[in-house]
């Protein structure tokens, strides 16, 4: 279980920039306010009653529709409510259309939808919920990763799908910020999560001098543009670059709504290979090129630059079967998993990395011009490279592959740094996009970080002071 302790400056800095992401971008802040239709049964459900109203109003609309089971009820997992700290409110409208969304003549039109327009074409519709619960000896602030975050996710509209191996997939998005300077390693790469003096005048250089601590990282140095129904594929789009966190595959119900619960902690808080995102046809040019899938990231490893592992070491094996969630620890006390902790049998063969690594890959790619590889200009080449180095500052055993015991939050690596640096908090996933999956192979999402496959998406707003939003407990506390 994961220990209160004075948290390394890196934390603070993350929150801080939740605030400058806040400011960036015109994110919203909202408190509870009376609700119109207060008295309603739903309206009062304990779990209901005092979130914000425009939360409120999105869910009491989600149980009004035709559905097979209204919005999930949130169960507290301690003696004291959990707190609704952020939501998201999710639509189609701010995204440029796709086949998924929209028909489209001469590419959809003559089928049947395959996402939005159910039940005489309601429009897709959701709302996310994340809150923290306050579980003693747990941080209870979001901003510590080490806090346990439950996310509930309630969407309408979202069509069954019954072929080509396809899902739905939520994701959290943090859009990469730029950081403070600060004095290089001693080998002149930036530190872990800030830039060097000479990034950040290269930096601030590009564009129209967008790029300057605190700011959202943008490719071309202007303005933020963050995805519009607007752009259009590849002149005209987002200039942001995202970490992108999975909320696991979903799939819908008979009404074509959708319930998904899932929890943010440090076994969960994990990207995707960050140099799958050449080979995932969302860079412009790379599609053209014929690189969708050209890479596969099947057996775990560092990537092109990296370590490469063989099938026989690291891939799935049927006499040891992989299992991602064999990773938490148990203890004889603990009356869900009473028996004594053994790290060698967690699973070791992850492909994932930890969120707050991949951020800093992304660094190492986009930002430090001047500190990492200055002389290298191909984005493809800083991915890898920045991909390959990272994971080694991490992976004490050198086999290309960060595992959960290298990166427990009460452990250090990379010269005695806190690994609570490793994973991003929840108030710094500024976003969520839900995506239409096919079995590509990547885990990646289908054409990151593009929103080409995207069916629904939402901003934060954050919530502040935050509010109770849960029924007394369950059996279950985990």
């Amino acid at each position: 279980m994961h220990k209160i302790s004075n948290k390394v400056t890196g934390i603070a800095a993350i929150a801080a920039l939740g605030v400058a992401m806040a400011t960036t971008t015109g994110i919203s802040s909202a408190t509870p306010a009376a609700h119109p239709t207060a008295g309603s049964a739903f309206a009062d459900r304990g779990d209901i009653r005092q979130l914000p109203v425009p939360l409120k109003d999105r869910l009491a609309l989600l149980a009004s529709r035709p559905s097979t089971y209204p919005p999930m009820t949130a169960f507290s997992e301690a003696a004291t409510p959990s707190k609704l700290f952020q939501y998201y409110l999710l639509d189609t409208k701010h995204f440029q259309p796709n086949e998924f969304t929209t028909t489209i003549p001469g590419v959809n039109d003559g089928v049947a939808p395959s996402a939005t327009g159910p039940n005489h074409d309601l429009p897709n519709l959701g709302a996310i919920r994340v809150v923290v619960e306050p579980k003693p000896g747990l941080p209870k602030d979001p901003n510590d990763p080490g806090s346990f975050v439950d996310i509930f996710s309630d969407i309408s509209g979202l069509f069954v799908i019954n072929n080509e191996s396809g899902w739905y997939e939520g994701w959290l998005i943090h859009d990469v910020t730029v950081p403070a300077a600060a004095a290089p390693r001693p080998d002149g790469h930036a530190q872990f999560g800030k830039l060097t003096a000479a990034d950040v005048v290269k930096l601030a250089r590009m564009g129209d001098y967008h790029n300057r601590p605190g700011a959202i990282f943008t490719t071309d140095g202007k303005n933020v543009h963050l995805p519009a129904a607007t752009d259009h594929w590849p002149d005209h789009v987002s200039n942001t670059v995202p970490v992108q966190v999975s909320l696991g595959a979903y799939n819908a119900l008979q009404q074509s709504d959708l319930h998904s619960y899932w929890e943010l902690n440090q076994y969960t808080n994990w990207a995707p290979p960050t140099y799958e995102l050449p080979f995932t046809g969302g860079l412009p040019g790379t599609f053209e090129k014929g690189k969708v899938g050209a890479r596969s990231s099947l057996i775990p490893g560092s990537g092109p630059s990296g370590v490469s592992n063989t099938p026989q070491a690291e891939g799935d094996n049927p006499n040891l079967p992989r299992d991602p969630d064999r990773l938490l620890n148990t203890s004889p006390d603990d009356p869900d998993r009473g028996s004594v902790n053994n790290d060698d049998h967690k699973e070791t063969r992850l492909r994932f990395i930890p969120s707050g690594l991949s951020n800093e890959v992304l660094l190492d790619a986009y930002e430090r011009l001047a500190s990492f590889e200055p002389n290298v200009h191909s984005l493809k080449k800083r991915i890898f490279d920045g991909y390959a180095a990272e994971v080694a500052r991490v992976d004490s055993n050198h086999d290309g592959v960060v595992t959960a015991v290298e990166a427990d939050l009460e452990g250090t690596s990379d010269g005695g740094q806190s690994n609570d640096r490793l994973f991003l908090p929840a108030p710094a996933y500024n976003r969520v996009a839900v995506t239409r999956e096919i079995n590509d192979g990547l885990l990646s999402p289908r054409f990151a970080p593009s929103q080409r496959a995207w069916v629904l998406s939402g901003t934060i707003t954050r919530v502040n002071p935050s509010v109770n939003a849960s029924i007394p407990q369950d059996g279950d506390n985990r």
